[in-house]
């Protein structure tokens, strides 16, 4: 007979798109689908989400739709739900500026917090959060996704088991076109696009290519950016148009420990040629290879051609069909129900997790210090962080 260890979730912002579909559906729901999380002593995590929001009817259609209780698993009541004692978990998935001000709440209330980024809207605000869960003994976790993505993962292994040799570099291509909104639906909501609400592209991405760097290659030392605006004017929900005051591209040099030189181009406002949507392509003396969110190729030193530079003739030979794809070898699950269910055992076993408010407010400093690299148009140190 199976034991369940029931862990009730208040989760924050589930209308929206991220926290509806990666959240709920693919990851608190689907752990419920499979079971729960499985121990293996005949016990398992068993997930109850709570729906918390401001719509109370869209929490309701929500609940409705996907076999929960539309009465007792929904609330517009943010305090009642953190004053319950039976919640366990406090999940925010909001926009950015209201985020800050929940968690502190949260934490105030002793649950323990698992949140997506940034943290907060500055690194003090971010610095503070996590010094408030240290103190209330609470447990804390933050979202990044990125690292269990398969094409991440595959990338990981290589660099366990020395393929590069010496790592030199690391070169990253992340976007696509986001409509206008205009004669098409934009794809992204369009408080992305105002600073005054939260939006733009190196507070929404630098906090991810923080962890990715960090923990892949090494800590990121220095920072130089360039941001831009290159779509002035969108359209909202509403069909009415509105001025872009965010970035919506930044072009990013990152110094990283042990010398390694990492590029990475961000942008809601280019066009897609590559395999997929973000790649990153890593360079050593004894090998190279490009990862992507699932797929990943390398090309060892023994294979590798020899091009010569000749610019009046034709290039004869298929470059990309030069390099040999990396093997699943395993099964790779969603990228956010895995940390979900490592931060369940967190909560429940209390087994370890690094993934926390202080890594979150790594990604925040990043950011920060971006922006400011941008405006000052010079390169910035990222001093290293402690609580």
């Amino acid at each position: 007979m199976t034991t369940k260890k029931t862990v009730r979730i208040a989760m924050n912002g589930v209308t929206g798109r991220m926290g509806y579909r990666q959240h709920l559906v693919r990851s608190i729901l689907a752990i419920r689908e499979q079971g729960g999380v499985d121990l293996g002593d005949g016990s398992v995590i068993w997930p109850e989400p709570v729906l918390v929001g401001r719509r109370e009817h869209a929490l309701r259609e929500i609940a409705r739709q996907h076999g929960l209780d539309p009465d007792t698993d929904v609330t517009t009541d943010l305090d009642a739900v953190l004053a319950d004692d039976s919640i366990d978990i406090y999940f925010d998935s909001q926009i950015t500026l209201t985020r800050e001000a929940a968690i502190k709440r949260a934490i105030a209330a002793g649950k323990h917090i698992y949140t997506e980024k940034p943290t907060a809207t500055s690194l003090d605000g971010a610095l503070a959060l996590a010094r408030l869960a240290r103190d209330a003994g609470v447990k804390h976790g933050v979202v990044q996704d990125k690292l269990f993505l398969p094409g991440l993962r595959k990338l990981k292994r290589l660099i366990d088991g020395g393929f590069f040799g010496r790592i030199l570099s690391v070169r990253g291509e992340f976007g696509y076109w986001v409509f206008e909104g205009d004669w098409q639906p934009a794809q992204r909501p369009s408080w992305n696009y105002r600073s005054e609400d939260g939006g733009g592209i190196v507070v929404d991405m630098f906090p991810h290519w923080e962890y990715v760097l960090h923990e892949l290659f090494g800590r990121v030392e220095t920072v130089q950016a360039l941001t831009a605006t290159h779509v002035p004017q969108r359209w909202d929900e509403q069909g009415k148009p509105y001025q872009a005051t965010a970035d919506d591209a930044a072009y990013g040099i990152f110094q990283l420990e042990g010398g390694i030189v990492a590029q990475i181009n961000s942008s809601w406002s280019v066009r897609v040629n590559r395999d997929e949507l973000v790649e990153f392509q890593v360079d050593g003396t004894e090998g190279s290879a490009v990862a992507g969110l699932r797929n990943c190729r390398v090309q060892h030193r023994s294979a590798t051609p020899k091009p010569v530079w000749n610019p009046d003739l034709p290039a004869t030979e298929v470059f990309r069909e030069q390099w040999q794809e990396v093997p699943d070898n395993g099964e790779f699950d969603n990228g956010f129900k895995a940390q979900w269910e490592l931060f369940l055992r967190h909560v429940v076993l209390d087994e370890p997790y690094t993934w926390d408010l202080l890594a979150g407010a790594r990604g925040v400093q990043l950011a920060e210090l971006g922006l400011a690299s941008s405006a000052d148009g010079r390169r910035l140190t990222v001093p290293e962080l402690s609580l």
